[in-house]
């Protein structure tokens, strides 16, 4: 399913121009292209589970027979990036079972990276294994965060966690995709990453990928990141540190 929307989209990324875009709200686009592979996606999965439950971003609930499994859906997580051309973007997609996490897959069709996971099989970009950073001081860390765009968010209190986070490490970068940053994370390219207010369906699947890479996944405020869309995620040595200089420094 990843892989056939990855295509969709590569084909309208060579050909912006012609990409049909609308406004969701201000500042947050939708196009034919997130469309297109949304429905590639949630038909390939009813091919094999025609019974299971879908939750996708763009065209909401999908009722089903089978309550126990639902799949989560994003067929285009950093669609700003998409739309100005910036090849930094990726399709998300996470199973669920009786509400629980058991499956993820990340995959960015512009490097071809597929990352994957499987609860208590491990996560893989395509077929490594992959590992958390095992670096254990935050000076030496560098993390991943993401801000709130115009009208959504508290931007306020997203650069003074920026702030206080920067101070105390080797640095902080701002890539505008949640679920990658969450797979760069489980890779061990950044060490932790967080960002609030955000949709389920951009890190379910990369919280999946984390965990199964040995890393830590939380709510930042210590409540269920499934229900505020604020999350952190590090490694076991630097999660605490990162949640305390995130919270309150």
């Amino acid at each position: 399913a990843a892989l056939s929307a990855g295509r969709i989209l590569l084909r309208h990324f060579d050909h912006l121009e012609r990409l049909n875009v609308t406004a969701k709200q201000r500042n947050d686009f939708v196009s034919e292209a997130d469309v297109q592979a949304e429905r590639e996606i949630i038909q390939t999965l009813r091919k094999t589970y025609p019974n299971h439950g879908i939750l996708a971003e763009e065209s909401g609930e999908h009722s089903a027979q089978d309550d126990e499994y639902q799949w989560v859906i994003d067929p285009l997580d950093g669609t700003t990036n998409f739309l100005h051309g910036i090849p930094h973007f990726a399709i998300s997609i996470a199973l669920e079972r009786e509400g629980v996490l058991v499956a993820g897959v990340v995959y960015n069709p512009i490097r071809d990276e597929l990352f994957w996971a499987e609860k208590g099989q491990g996560s893989y970009l395509n077929d490594r294994r992959l590992r958390v950073a095992g670096r254990n001081d935050m000076r030496d860390a560098l993390f991943a965060c993401g801000t709130p765009f115009h009208g959504k968010g508290n931007h306020e209190r997203a650069l003074e966690e920026i702030e206080r986070v920067v101070a105390k490490t080797a640095g902080v970068r701002r890539f505008g995709a949640a679920s990658l940053d969450l797979a760069y994370t489980a890779a061990g390219r950044f060490d932790g990453y967080w960002e609030r207010d955000l949709g389920v369906w951009d890190i379910s699947a990369g919280a999946v990928i984390v965990r199964e890479a040995g890393g830590t996944v939380n709510e930042i405020d210590g409540g269920d990141f499934m229900q505020t869309g604020s999350v952190v995620a590090a490694n076991g040595a630097l999660i605490g540190a990162l949640t305390q200089t995130v919270r309150n420094g």
